[in-house]
C-alpha cells in the first residue's frame, strides 16, 4: 500500500470517527439540521467556506485557469465571488441569525419564509422546498463527479466505481451525525483546503522563479493567458491548446462577476449563519472566513491552474485534473497524499451540506408538515437520515455520465439558488414592505427564469436575468398587494433594531 493510499485511509477514518461521536450528540431535528445553534465562530467560519467552495475550488476553478489563465472568465469569477462573500458576511449573516430565531425559531429557509410572513397557505414553504431539492440534485451531482475524478486520477480507478465509492463515504458520516458531523468535519476540511492551495501555490511559485517568471512563461505560450479581457480556447479532443479566441466582451465579464450574487441564496451557506451560537460572534467569524477561508484559497486556485500550464510537458486531456496531477508530480507521495486528501475534503464538505439541507427540506418541510404532523423528534431524525440516502441515489444517477463537467453543474445550481432565493432573502431581511405575495412571486419568477433563459440562446449567465426579474417581481407584487400585516412589520422593526 503506497503512502498516498495510507494518507487517504487515515483521513477517512478521522471523518467517520467524527460521524460516530456526533451521532451520540444528535437527539432532535434541530440538532440534526442546525446543530442546536451551538457553533462557535471558528467552526462557523471554516464550515461556511468549506461548504461553499466544494470540489470546484480544487478541481473546477484550477481547471478553468489551466485552460485559459486569466482569460475567458476565471479571474472575474474569483473577483465576483470575493465581493459577494464579503457582502454576505457583512450584512446577511447577523440579520438572518437574529430573524430566524424571532420567526418562531425557524430551522430551514422554507420554514423561515412561512413564519416570517405568517403564510397560512403553506405555499412559500412548499415552493421553497421544491426548488431546494431540484437545484441541490445538480449541486450534489457536481460534488460526486469531482470525487469520482479524484479517485480516477489518483488511483487509476474506473469512473463509475470511483463515483460509488465517494458517495458511500460521504453519505456514511452525514447519515450518522447530521449537522454537527458536517460542521466539525467541515472545519477540518476547510483548513485543509486553505493549506493545500496556499502551500501548493507558494511552493510552485518558488520553483518557477516567482510571479515575474510565471508571467513570462505564460506570455510566451500565448499573451491571452495573462489578459482578463481576452478569450482563450482549449479543447483537447480537437487538439486546441491555449489559442487566442478574441475579446471576452462585456457580457462575459458581467456573467462572471454575477457569480457573487449567488451567495445570498445558497441554503447550505445560509444554514451556517443560522447555526452560529450568537449573532455577536458573526464579526469574528467573518474575519476568519474572508481572510483564511476565502481570499487566499480562491486566488491560490487560480495560481495553481496557471502553474500547471508551465509544469506539464504534454497538455492534459482533462483540465480539471490539473491540481490532482500537479501535486503528484511536485511533491513526495506522503505530502501529495495529504494535499489530495484536501481535494476529498473540499468535495465532502459541500456534498454533505447539500445532502443535509435537502434532507431537512423533505423531513421538516414536507414529512412533518403534510404526512406526520405529530411525528416525534427521534422519528424526524431518522426520516432525515433516510432522505439523505434517497437524495444521494438520485444525485449518483445524474453524475453517472463520466463526461460531466464539475464547473458546469455547479454553475447551473449556483445560478438556481442565487436567482430563486437570493433576492427573496435580501428583501425579506432588509425591506420593511416586503410581503408574502411578493416573495412568492420572486421565488417563482427567479426559478422559472433559470429553466427558461437557456432557451433564448443568450450568452448572459442566467443568474443575471433571474436575480433581476425576481427582484422586480418582489417589489411589484409587494406594492400592489397592500404590503405586509402590521404584526409582520412590527416584528421587522424589532429585528432591525437589534445591534
Amino acid at each position: 500500500m503506497d503512502a498516498t493510499m495510507v494518507t487517504f485511509i487515515l483521513y477517512l477514518a478521522v471523518m467517520i470517527t467524527i460521524g460516530i461521536i456526533t451521532y451520540r450528540m444528535t437527539n432532535t431535528l434541530s440538532d440534526y439540521v442546525l446543530g442546536g445553534r451551538k457553533l462557535n465562530s471558528w467552526v462557523t467560519a471554516f464550515s461556511a467556506s468549506a461548504s461553499d467552495f466544494s470540489g470546484w475550488l480544487l478541481i473546477g476553478l484550477p481547471g478553468a485557469a489551466y485552460a485559459a489563465g486569466f482569460g475567458t472568465w476565471s479571474l472575474w469569477i474569483a473577483v465576483g465571488l470575493a465581493i459577494g462573500a464579503m457582502i454576505n458576511w457583512q450584512y446577511v449573516a447577523k440579520r438572518l441569525r437574529v430573524y430566524t430565531e424571532y420567526a418562531d425559531n425557524s430551522i430551514t429557509l422554507p420554514e423561515f419564509f412561512e413564519n416570517r410572513f405568517r403564510d397560512k397557505t403553506n405555499l412559500l414553504r412548499v415552493i421553497s422546498a421544491v426548488f431546494i431539492l431540484v437545484f441541490f440534485l445538480f449541486y450534489t451531482a457536481s460534488g460526486l463527479v469531482a470525487g469520482a475524478k479524484l479517485f480516477e486520477g489518483t488511483f487509476d480507478t474506473e469512473y463509475h466505481t470511483a463515483l460509488l465509492l465517494g458517495a458511500v463515504i460521504i453519505v456514511g458520516y452525514t447519515f450518522l451525525g447530521g449537522f454537527l458531523a458536517v460542521s466539525y468535519t467541515d472545519f477540518i476540511q476547510g483548513f485543509l483546503m486553505f493549506l493545500a492551495l496556499t502551500i501548493t501555490s507558494v511552493y510552485g511559485l518558488i520553483q518557477v522563479g516567482g510571479f515575474g517568471e510565471l508571467w513570462n512563461q505564460l506570455g510566451s505560450i500565448n499573451p491571452s493567458l495573462l489578459s482578463g479581457f481576452s478569450d482563450t480556447a482549449y479543447n483537447a479532443g480537437e487538439g486546441i491548446y491555449w489559442e487566442a479566441a478574441g475579446p471576452i466582451g462585456m457580457v462575459g465579464i458581467v456573467s462572471a462577476l454575477a457569480w457573487g450574487l449567488g451567495y445570498f441564496g445558497q441554503p447550505h451557506i445560509l444554514a451556517r449563519f443560522m447555526a452560529i451560537r450568537s449573532h455577536k460572534e458573526v464579526r469574528k467569524a467573518r474575519l476568519i472566513s474572508v481572510a483564511l477561508g476565502l481570499v487566499l484559497p480562491l486566488y491560490g486556485a487560480l495560481i495553481v491552474g496557471m502553474l500547471g500550464i508551465v509544469t506539464f510537458d504534454q497538455p492534459l486531456a482533462d483540465p480539471e485534473q490539473v491540481f490532482i496531477q500537479l501535486v503528484q508530480v511536485v511533491y513526495t507521495p506522503w505530502i501529495a497524499g495529504f494535499l489530495l486528501a484536501a481535494v476529498l475534503a473540499a468535495i465532502m464538505s459541500t456534498v454533505d451540506s447539500q445532502l443535509l439541507v435537502s434532507s431537512s427540506a423533505l423531513s421538516e418541510d414536507v414529512y412533518r408538515k403534510y404526512i406526520r404532523k405529530n411525528a416525534s423528534e427521534k422519528e424526524l431524525v431518522w426520516v432525515g437520515r433516510f432522505c439523505v440516502l434517497l437524495i444521494a441515489l438520485i444525485a449518483v444517477g445524474l453524475a453517472w455520465n463520466e463526461n460531466s463537467s464539475v464547473l458546469e453543474l455547479v454553475s447551473y445550481a449556483w445560478a438556481g439558488f442565487g436567482a430563486t432565493f437570493g433576492s427573496a432573502i435580501l428583501f425579506s431581511l432588509f425591506w420593511r414592505k416586503t410581503s408574502r405575495n411578493g416573495v412568492l412571486a420572486g421565488l417563482l419568477v427567479g426559478g422559472i427564469t433559470i429553466f427558461a433563459w437557456p432557451l433564448t440562446g443568450s450568452a448572459l449567465y442566467e443568474m443575471v436575468p433571474g436575480f433581476i426579474f425576481s427582484s422586480i417581481a418582489i417589489i411589484v407584487f409587494s406594492l400592489i398587494g397592500g404590503g405586509p400585516s402590521k404584526e409582520v412589520q412590527e416584528e421587522f422593526d424589532k429585528v432591525a433594531g437589534i445591534k
